[in-house]
């Protein structure tokens, strides 16, 4: 009986009382039900689903099985139509506001309840043993006859009681007894078990909250209130709970830690509290007692915007040191739930700002053009990528302007330095500079067009979490660091190399137009594969591959700083071709690239070129007229040496105006990374092998495996994941074709079970049959 729920253990205690012995009692003819003081009135419309035995006394609605004395005396006899009592039980008379004492004297009792005063001769009461009415309380605490729950008798606790009856009766009895039922659990079963939650929601949903809940429910969830938080709804007001929870002392303290785990459910709580006066706290206030207040953080951030703004107007070792201290004062708001929320962009971009401040320290103004690029690859790229992560944070005009002013004030200057330094020592008569037709044998190479140093870097860093293996190696890009000078540097051209001009114009710095240089490639044994849909052909079918992969050089000229937001979206397009590329058997990736890129918000400092100087001016580099005096200095083009043109000095532009631009000599431009990828021991291999057939000729055993077999090796053993219960001499690894033969040397083995497996190279199983050594069942 245990097993039932409340209300069926209560139909079955009804009906109960209608047992009487034989030998020594007459038959009932009916049960009848008083409750003097209405407790159990709420939850009669959901027994009479239950019990169509049930009638009640009251105004007639005889749809409802409601209805006067002499109506029910009418129903029990059957002489109703529209009454029907099923003949396996009695009538269930239900007395509301009535008592077993009202019945007593047929004589004396109220006019009303004449017509039913004889049943209690001819029927039985449904009451305590001592005779008085049934109530809620006294039914779950009672032993006799009630469940013998441990229910605490206080009016807290009745009142609660009656308000989640209709809960409770669904709640499974066994659970029951294991509870000690007080005003608090009652209160709980009807606001779902979750308060912290509930409180949030109404905090959130206001009216509709209150407006969802039936008047039982509302008044449960006060009760709840009341108890768990000391604080009342109804009586307080949802301004007050949004103070509560920004100072979250107390009981309050869980509901704020609820809150800052999932803030976003809650999207109206910042400006509940926003409406209630801050406190005004002292000098030594800290995070753990502001940060329940938006206003507060608000505060903050207008503090670090004035602050990211004064670097305008300092030196750039003094806005360093300024940003660092921004950063120690600020740094704690970032674990703060606003920051969660988006309302502390300053400090957000203030952590990659100190990066910038910290490193740019270290100059790169100094050395040979080897120490240049060594600082860069140890230190430097960090900055550039710090700056792009600052930028990819800029949401608002105001918070651009302010980082702008201070990537200004202490990147500008150190990129400005190095650029400098690096065109004052750079050897142009190096061995890697001048023209060199590469003659591939690289199976596959991907071209990005404008991969930057510090991209590529991030793209490794993607890869590596894809479990690729990657080599880095670092190189000078040809001469102007643009798209038409440097991509067929890196493009296998040398078995076709008479299709490449011996004296190439460079006018445009371009050797090969797009076309032309797509077919050399192709008649150098490549399929080219375009970023445009193009099913990715199998290495088993297709024995080289060029493809052209992540226009960054696009993005950065149509967006400018805005570049920024778009590069981790382009870097993870390049980590899915090449995972893609690796799932069609391309086993070692080659990427490469043309040219990094400058990016500086506000645009770079314009120099002047008078354009009766140029035959072609581009940002950085100009191609300059026959006798044409300049004060730039002229370089060598890569593709030709006899044509020279000139680059702009530092990091300085010929055009005004632009934030994102290439061409020039700076490590930015020019120092390139080219990786090379390969599955790691795990990736890729076995991730899709299955065992798709064994078989056994004598001790010989015969498998035939499905999926990716590269790296994958087959062993026999009496326990699957043991490599020391090996049967075989040695493992074997499979053939391309994912077969692989195995012989079993001990006989004695014969008919035993054991497992077929297939391994990687690390030890990882990845597929496992069951088998028996020499075939059979």
């Amino acid at each position: 009986m245990e097993k039932m729920n409340v209300i069926e253990y209560l139909v079955t205690s009804i009906r109960d009382s209608a047992k009487y012995n034989p030998d020594v009692q007459a038959a009932p003819s009916c049960i009848i039900w008083t409750d003097k003081d209405r407790q159990w009135e709420s939850i009669i419309p959901r027994l009479q689903m239950i019990m169509p035995e049930l009638l009640v006394l009251g105004a007639y609605q005889s749809e409802k099985k409601i209805g006067p004395a002499i109506w029910i005396r009418c129903a029990i006899a059957g002489t109703l139509a529209d009454i029907s009592i099923p003949s396996e039980t009695l009538p269930v008379i239900y007395l509301p506001g009535v008592s077993r004492l009202d019945l007593r004297g047929v004589e004396s009792c109220p006019d009303n309840l004449k017509p039913l005063a004889f049943l209690q001769y001819l029927g039985c009461f449904w009451s305590q043993s001592n005779t008085k009415d049934w109530t809620l309380s006294a039914w779950l605490k009672s032993g006799e006859g009630g469940l013998a729950l441990d229910v605490d008798q206080d009016a807290g606790t009745k009142n609660a009681l009656q308000i989640a009856i209709n809960a409770l009766l669904d709640e499974k009895v066994d659970l029951l007894r294991n509870h000690h039922l007080d005003a608090a659990y009652f209160n709980t079963l009807l606001t779902g078990g979750d308060p912290v939650r509930d409180l949030l929601t109404w905090m959130e949903q206001a009216d509709a909250f209150k407006n969802d809940r039936a008047g039982s429910e509302w008044k449960a969830f006060n009760e709840v209130c009341k108890s768990n938080f000391l604080f009342s709804p109804e009586k307080e007001g949802i301004l007050s709970a949004a103070e509560r929870l920004a100072n979250h002392e107390g009981p309050w303290k869980s509901v704020w830690d609820r809150y800052c785990e999932a803030p976003h459910r809650y999207p109206q709580i910042p400006n509940l509290i926003k409406k209630c006066k801050k406190p005004e706290f002292d000098l030594f206030a800290d995070e753990t007692t502001t940060s329940g207040w938006p206003q507060w953080n608000e505060g903050q951030e207008a503090q670090l915007r004035k602050g990211l703004m004064e670097l305008a107007t300092i030196p750039e070792h003094e806005a360093r040191k300024r940003i660092l201290k921004l950063n120690a004062e600020h740094s704690p708001r970032r674990s703060l739930v606003w920051t969660e929320l988006g309302m502390s962009p300053y400090a957000i971009v203030l952590e990659n700002l100190s990066v910038i401040a910290e490193l740019a320290a270290n100059s790169l103004a100094g050395g040979t053009e080897k120490d240049i690029a060594d600082g860069y690859r140890s230190f430097g790229w960090r900055i550039d990528d710090a700056l792009v992560s600052a930028l990819n944070h800029c949401e608002t005009a105001d918070v651009f302007e302010a980082v702008s002013v201070a990537i200004r004030a202490i990147y500008y200057p150190w990129a400005e330095a190095c650029a400098l330094r690096l065109q004052q020592v750079w050897d142009m008569n190096a061995p890697g500079k001048k023209l060199h037709l590469i003659d591939s044998n690289d199976p596959c190479i991907l071209f990005v067009d404008g991969l930057r140093y510090d991209c590529a870097k991030r793209l490794s860093t993607f890869l590596a979490e894809r479990g690729f293996t990657i080599q880095e190696e670092a190189k000078w890009a040809p001469l102007p660091s643009v798209t038409g000078t440097g991509k067929p540097a890196v493009a296998p051209l040398a078995t076709k190399a008479e299709s490449v001009t011996d004296d190439p114009d460079g006018y445009n710095f371009e050797v090969l137009n797009t076309n032309n240089l797509r077919k050399i490639i192709k008649d150098n044994g490549y399929t080219i594969l375009l970023n445009d849909g193009t099913p990715i052909p199998s290495a088993e079918t297709t024995k080289k591959l060029w493809v052209e992969c992540g226009d960054i050089d696009h993005e950065g000229h149509s967006r400018g700083w805005k570049l920024a937001r778009q590069i981790d979206v382009i870097l993870k397009e390049l980590t899915d071709m090449i995972s893609s590329l690796s799932e069609k058997g391309w086993k070692k990736i080659k990427i490469v690239t043309d040219h990094g890129w400058l990016l500086v918000p506000g645009g770079l400092n314009k120099v002047e070129l008078p354009v009766a100087l140029a035959d072609t001016k581009w940002g950085r580099c100009a191609s300059l007229k026959d006798g044409a005096d300049s004060n730039e200095r002229l370089y060598p083009w890569y593709w030709n040496p006899n044509q020279h043109f000139a680059l702009a000095n530092g990091i300085s532009c010929f055009k005004a105006g632009e934030e994102y631009t290439h061409g020039g000599l700076s490590v930015q431009e020019a120092l390139v990374l080219q990786l090379t990828v390969t599955r790691g021991a795990s990736q890729g291999t076995g991730s899709s092998v299955s065992i798709a057939d064994v078989s056994w000729k004598g001790l010989r055993c015969s498998v035939q495996v499905d999926g990716s077999v590269d790296g994958v090796q087959v062993d026999i053993r009496t326990d699957a994941g043991a490599a020391d219960s090996s049967v075989v001499l040695t493992p074997r690894p499979l053939k391309a074709e994912g077969i692989a033969s195995l012989a079993v040397e001990d006989d004695s083995l014969e008919g035993k079970k054991a497992f077929v497996v297939c391994f990687t190279t690390d030890g990882s199983l990845v597929a496992q049959i069951e088998t028996v050594i020499g075939g059979g069942a």
